[in-house]
């Protein structure tokens, strides 16, 4: 047994480190932070999804399992919009354009001055935000989606809905 010992650690290490990466064929949302978004816009214009969420959430971490982990959803996002991952408690400054959002400390934790102003002031996680392909805010939507829920959002969004008027009965 102690002969085979070596080898059955590398298995043991390939099946584990193989568990962690995307198999082939699955997708996964090509997250990128604000500043990220902000500069892909200026040259190619596309709607901005922002997912504001805590290290602390458990709410934020089961959508990232539940629903952005779902490939259908993935796919969706990829293809319309920039996707944006936006932890509210950042203590890195945010530049876009000329302004520069700071952290604020605020007893044991503290926040991104972005947070309260994408969630109008609301500063519920997790909270996803939609704006539009200038950086204007279309909605803040707070609280935990599953993917057919989220696919309804995103679509609605993405098919400029958003901007019909409602029929009149």
């Amino acid at each position: 047994m102690k002969k085979n010992a070596p080898i059955i650690c590398l298995l043991i290490i390939a099946l584990i480190s193989s568990s962690f990466s995307p198999k082939e064929g699955e997708v996964s949302i090509q997250w990128m932070t604000m500043e990220e978004a902000f500069k892909a816009t200026q040259s190619k214009p596309k709607k901005i999804f922002i997912d504001v969420y805590t290290d602390w959430c458990g709410w934020c971490k089961k959508m990232d399992k539940n629903t952005f982990e779902n490939v259908e959803i993935a796919n969706y996002m990829n293809t319309h919009f920039y996707a944006v991952k936006f932890n509210a408690e950042q203590k890195e400054n945010i530049v876009l354009g000329e302004q520069t959002f700071k952290f604020v400390a605020n007893g044991n934790r503290g926040y991104n001055e972005l947070a309260p102003a994408l969630m109008q002031g609301k500063m519920t996680f997790p909270t996803v935000i939609v704006l539009n392909e200038k950086f204007q805010m279309l909605q803040p939507i707070p609280g935990y989606r599953e993917p057919k829920e989220m696919k309804t959002i995103l679509e609605f969004f993405a098919t400029n809905k958003h901007l019909q008027k409602p029929v009149e009965e």
